[in-house]
Order: structure tokens, then sequence, then C-alpha cells
């Protein structure tokens, strides 16, 4: 069997966890997350979701500030005498002293096609650029960030208005085959990585709250892709009123109109049509300040809305 440990922190990771704990191929010896968390607007302390899934099933957990300077884990990491330690989200930089622990090797899989989109934000900078395609890779972990040889890599097709929260539920389900496969290939020797180019190399930066704000002068394609990319977070937003309005969904039109940027154009059951700077867009979903989420027409009514009103004031 193939001696496994798991180091994964998100919701994102579990399904390939659930593979490596129900196949009879790999023997899971562990997994290492990160700490408890406050969450929610009680600022409750909660488990992440790899350590409720281990909790669940019986496999040994381990949780760590900073696995680098955890002299006590790497101590019971080496004792354990794991053949692959394998990363998905984990949210933690390894230490050499880390990476020597596994007697083949420390595979991650990341949510890009390598060397596209190294960094902590490949699922929304991919949408955010417009991008059709994109994918996973399985590649052998280095100090460099997300440099290392090259695995396997699996292709995903991202459509018109494929948010992130949707793409992230795609690479989940799509990665338990290719950690399989990759553990597989180097156990047997049949695979054999390839070393990473760094041509079209670029960084998937974070985005941060400021990011979200709609700049109305961008073009529709533009603002739609900002608005698709961060429906978990931070979420794009406009001021109506005076008030913040989160827009949750859009969708293109073949409509070119002149009028000002930001004017609303139409109101109807199908949405709010805004002009852009080049193009009209379709904002189909809302959040208002302090309310829930709402069908953009619902809310048109009731904030009142009428055409040649703007958005951004």
């Amino acid at each position: 069997m193939i001696k496994v440990v798991y180091f994964a922190t998100p919701d994102i990771s579990i399904k390939s966890l659930e593979m490596l704990y129900n196949n009879e191929e790999i023997n899971l010896l562990a997994v290492v997350t990160q700490p408890d968390r406050p969450k929610g607007r009680g600022n409750k302390l909660t488990p992440p979701p790899v350590k409720v899934f281990a909790l669940e099933n019986n496999i040994q957990c381990f949780q760590t500030e900073k696995i680098s300077k955890d002299i006590e884990l790497i101590k019971t990491l080496n004792d354990l005498e794991p053949e692959f330690f394998v990363t998905f989200a984990f949210g933690q930089i390894l230490s050499q002293k880390v990476l020597d622990i596994p007697k083949i090797a420390t595979v991650n899989l990341h949510a890009s096609l390598l060397p596209k989109y190294r960094g902590a934000n490949p699922i929304q900078r991919c949408i955010y650029n417009g991008d059709k395609i994109t994918g996973i890779t399985t590649m052998l972990t280095v100090l460099e960030l997300d440099a290392g040889d090259i695995c396997e890599t699996k292709q995903i097709e991202i459509t018109e208005n494929m948010n992130d929260i949707e793409l992230k539920e795609l690479i989940c389900a799509k990665s338990p085959e290719l950690i399989y496969s990759t553990l597989k290939g180097l156990y047997t020797g049949s695979l054999k990585p390839k070393k990473q180019s760094c041509e079209g190399m670029c960084i998937a930066k974070k985005f941060t709250k400021q990011d979200g704000l709609i700049n109305w002068n961008n073009s529709a394609k533009t603002i739609h892709n900002q608005v698709r990319s961060m429906v978990d977070f931070p979420c794009a937003y406009t001021f109506f009123q005076g008030k913040m309005l989160k827009i949750l969904e859009t969708k293109l039109t073949n409509d070119t109109i002149n009028a000002d940027c930001a004017s609303i154009v139409n109101v109807s059951k199908s949405g709010i049509k805004i002009n852009t700077g080049n193009g009209c867009i379709l904002i189909t979903k809302v959040k208002p300040e302090s309310k829930g989420t709402l069908n953009a027409f619902d809310y048109a009514n009731g904030a009142k809305i009428k055409e040649n009103m703007k958005f951004g004031e």
C-alpha cells in the first residue's frame, strides 16, 4: 500500500481526502491541517473541514500554526515513515526539512495549468482575466512557489457565465482522479515528471475588498468577468443612493446604446440593464446593504429604480 500523509484545510480538498481514505491501494497515515479559527457573526471557534472529516472517520489529525517551526510534529511525521506527502490548499509553506521526510516525494495539487497562475488565487484570477480554459496540475513540491516539476495536468473549460464557486466545485470533483494517478505513477516509476517551463508564468494574487469596486467605464465584458470571479470573495459592488450594492450575477447583452456610463437603460423581469464604457450589461442578482440576496427586478421595484438613474453614486 502507498503510505500517504495529506496536508489540506478547506472544503475544496475534501473529495480528494475521501479518495485517499477509501482507496484500497492507499494507506492514509494522517492528515495535517490549520488550527481552528473564529468564524461567523459570533466568532465561534470552528474546525477546518479537513479536521471534521478526519474526526468523523477516525483518521489521525494534526493541527499546526506553522509546520516549519513545529519540531514535535516534524518528528512525529518522520516516525510515520510516509512515502508521500500530498498537499492541496493547505495554506502553509513547507520547509526543506519537512519536504525531506517522505521517502518518494511531496506532491501538490494546484488549481491551474502551471506555470500560469502560480500563487494563492488561481481559480478567481483566471475568470477575472476572461480565460476560457484552466485546469489542475500535480507537481513535485520545491521551496520556490509552485515551481516544481510537473507530474500531470487536466484541462477544464470555463464557460461564459461560470463563476468562481462553480469552478471551485469542478476542480474539487476532478482532483481526486489526478492525485491518484500521480501517486500510482510515481510509486510504480511509470510517471516521469517534467521540468516546469517559466514561459507564460504569472502570479495569481489574492483579491482585496477594494478590488470589488466596479468601474462602470470598463467594458461590459470586463465587468461581467469581475462579477463572476468574486462571488465567493470579496463580491463585486457598486453604490446606489449612497448605499453599497453587491452585484452577484450578470449577463452580457448585444446592446450598444448612446448613454452615460452607469446609466440604467431598462428595468424588466430579466433584470437591470446598465450602460458601460463599451456595451450594456444585465444585472440579474444582487445583495443590498444589510439585506439578503434578491433577484434584480425585485430589488429595482423595492428601491424604485427607474430609467436614466445611475449606479456608482
